[in-house]
């Protein structure tokens, strides 16, 4: 479970809202409270205290090198305790957030360098309550979603709370 101060790197898809509804509709203890449906880029980033100004900066000017850009949700992947779409589209994007920032492994580098991007659906519950799950968001797919910004959110004691906000694409001139 993270902890207050912790904070990740996160593109938002609302309109993956019904994958995350049909893991709830199963068990809501399926789903993580606080964020709307996301693809992580990052986690854990930068502890809280180590987030600056130049931080911030570096979060937007890699958001401006990425277009906003439409995201297919077509495959399920599911493993022990986990049931997710796949986000084929923005992995280029978490590649290079991984890149910029190698002293913040992808989830404390468990599954290596560069995860394969995906949207969490259900974490945890039983063998049983995750096929469930993986039944139903399969009938909700395809679902195609609009990736428009680079999120910078930080766990405090009363949630996730969002710090930034870096539009993709190239910035006006």
């Amino acid at each position: 479970m993270p902890t207050p101060g912790t904070s990740a790197l996160v593109v938002t898809l609302p309109s993956a809202a019904v994958l995350l509804e049909t893991a709830a509709a199963v068990d809501p203890g399926l789903v993580r409270p606080g964020l709307p449906p996301h693809v992580t880029a990052l986690y854990p980033f930068l502890s809280a205290d180590r987030l600056t100004e130049r931080t911030d900066a570096d979060v937007r000017q890699l958001a401006t090198s990425f277009p906003a850009t439409e995201v297919q949700l077509t495959d399920l992947v599911t493993a022990p305790g986990f049931v997710a779409a796949a986000a084929p589209a923005l992995q280029p994007l978490a590649d290079a957030v991984c890149d910029h920032w190698p002293e913040a492994p992808p989830y404390g580098g468990r599954f290596g360098a560069h995860p394969p991007a995906h949207l969490t659906i259900a974490l945890g519950g039983t063998d049983d309550q995750r096929a469930e799950v993986a039944e139903r968001a399969r009938a909700a797919l395809p679902i195609t979603a609009r990736a428009h910004a680079l999120h910078l959110v930080v766990l405090t004691e009363q949630g996730w709370q969002l710090r930034l906000s870096a539009p993709l694409g190239t910035p006006a001139r």
